[in-house]
């Protein structure tokens, strides 16, 4: 007898494949949902008010709740700062005048992993509220401010950041670029 064969048939051959087929239909369907920014945002908020729907209905897991609230402020800066920074790398730097070399913004943290990651951890902490382990008790408010003030400081180094360096991490439609020697009205084509 071939035991080749007998392992296609094993149990844990089995699982392997189930689990290889799954993993495929799940990255077939997140590859699906790419194109489709608003609406993959407007499921994350789904996702996370049912998430405070749920820690309100409960009244508890705030530390679940400051831990997410950490994890995304992590996630924010990824998704605000360049892949390259400026301060600490000698390469080619963010163009800083108009005649430097038009560069495009690359963030760190791409905006699919931005909100995979968001969604994935509002999910993982609404399963742990329903695990009584997880329900430390704590005085909420100060927790609250502890995170606003966190916040704030985090949000004023990158924005400094931002503005020390010129650059902004968002776009908004397609940019155009005018070339430097036309002048305003002049008509571009010769005859």
């Amino acid at each position: 007898m071939d035991v080749g064969v007998a392992d296609d048939h094993s149990p844990e051959a089995t699982i392997s494949r189930w689990k290889f087929a799954m993993s495929r239909q799940y990255q077939h369907m997140l590859d699906k949902t790419t194109p489709h920014v608003l609406r993959r945002w407007i499921g994350c908020l789904v996702v996370a008010a049912v998430y405070v729907l749920r820690v309100y209905l409960v009244q508890g897991f705030y530390i679940v709740s400051y831990a997410l609230g950490i994890y995304i402020l992590n996630l924010l800066i990824g998704f605000l700062s360049p892949q390259v920074d400026p301060e600490i790398h000698d390469g080619p730097t963010l163009p800083t005048r108009g005649s430097d070399e038009f560069r495009p913004f690359v963030r760190r943290l791409p905006e699919f992993k931005f909100w995979y990651s968001i969604t994935k951890a509002f999910c993982i902490a609404f399963v742990m509220t329903f695990f009584s382990a997880f329900d430390v008790p704590v005085f909420w408010p100060i927790l609250l401010f502890y995170w606003v003030v966190l916040f704030t400081l985090t949000m004023r180094r990158q924005i400094s950041h931002m503005i020390k360096y010129k650059y902004v991490p968002f776009s908004f439609g397609k940019q155009l670029e005018q070339p430097e020697d036309l002048v305003a009205g002049e008509d571009c084509f010769e005859v």
